[in-house]
């Protein structure tokens, strides 16, 4: 041992400084030795796990059929019973459909796929090469997954994926309906009388007054086989201001009635009920998304999301004095999205 006393940390040998100790330098230990799993070493455990994999993919299929029995076999009635039934069926079939490829193909990995850890190095690929190697990754990938030589597995799981996505697309569709003749019209029409939701009583133009809102839907509409469906569609707000406050574009100024305007209900944004009237703005909100509409400027959007005006519904006034569409909306009702041919 040296004389450290008057020493500084760089010449005490107290803190390693750099060139000190190369001899020590750490050594790349490698890769680990490989450990084999039982599938690679006993035929019968290989089986084994071919068969677990085979019967994961098979569960999906069943999840699939499952999904599909809830869907179009447990028909609905008035019973909150056969709704739970349903919807039981349809949320355990889902489940078994996704879980048994995921779990399927994470068990067929762990215990069937090769699991060397190999290094590749970099490599300058040529151009011209490009396609030949590519090809050539492909094949080995195919090969190590061993799917050409497990045909129960390729098969199961060709017919798991095959199915799996239909619910989905199923649930999609019911969503509601395409874009299609039942888009494309509402019930209004010329001559339609305007009444009150949810009594029908039709409204004359002396009941609303200046600064009052109604919540309208045609006439005949609680007696229509589609109830539901028809009222989506078509009901409307009612509201009266000052006719001076109003800005039609050209070739709507007949479609109010001395300052009485209708709009469509339906949010322009994804559909939401329009039903907030503030008066002394004179602007529709949107509780959904808080979209908001100017009335005085053919509800034209002011804030929030929404992309486009609210449908107006062309009115006037019949011989008894009751209000009347003159025709139906002349543009799509609801969610930009829906368009007509």
């Amino acid at each position: 041992m040296g004389d450290h006393s008057h020493g500084s940390p760089n010449t005490s040998g107290t803190v390693a400084t750099a060139g000190q100790g190369e001899e020590g330098e750490f050594q790349n230990p490698g890769l680990p030795p490989h450990r084999p799993r039982l599938a690679d070493t006993d035929p019968r455990a290989e089986k084994r796990s071919e068969k677990q994999v085979a019967i994961l993919f098979a569960i999906s299929v069943l999840g699939t059929l499952l999904f599909f029995y809830g869907y179009f076999f447990i028909r609905l009635d008035e019973s909150i019973g056969t709704l739970r039934v349903q919807n039981l069926f349809l949320g355990l079939g889902t489940a078994f459909a996704m879980l048994g490829i995921g779990v399927g193909i994470v068990h067929w990995a762990k215990t069937l796929m090769p699991d060397h850890e190999v290094i590749e190095e970099r490599h300058e690929i040529r151009p011209e090469e490009d396609r030949v190697i590519a090809e050539k990754m492909i094949g080995d990938i195919i090969e190590e997954t061993g799917i050409k030589r497990r045909p129960l597995i390729r098969n199961t799981l060709l017919g798991a994926v095959a199915l799996a996505p239909l619910p989905a697309i199923v649930m999609f569709r019911d969503l509601g309906p395409l874009p299609g003749n039942v888009l494309r019209h509402t019930m209004w029409d010329n001559g339609v009388r305007l009444t009150r939701d949810p009594s029908g009583t039709p409204i004359k133009a002396s009941d609303v007054t200046l600064g009052s809102a109604f919540h309208v839907i045609p006439e005949g509409l609680n007696d229509a086989e589609h109830k539901l469906e028809e009222k989506a569609k078509a009901v409307v707000l009612l509201m009266r201001l000052d006719p001076s406050e109003l800005n039609p574009s050209p070739g709507r100024e007949d479609w109010s009635v001395d300052g009485i305007v209708a709009y469509s209900k339906i949010c322009t944004h994804v559909g939401c009920p329009v039903a907030l009237y503030e008066q002394h703005t004179h602007h529709l909100l949107c509780p959904c998304h808080q979209s908001t509409f100017d009335l005085t400027q053919e509800c034209a959007v002011i804030f929030g999301p929404a992309v486009r005006p609210l449908p107006q519904l062309p009115i006037a006034v019949d011989d008894e004095g009751y209000l009347i569409a003159t025709s139906d909306f002349t543009e799509p009702v609801g969610p930009s999205y829906w368009e007509r041919g």
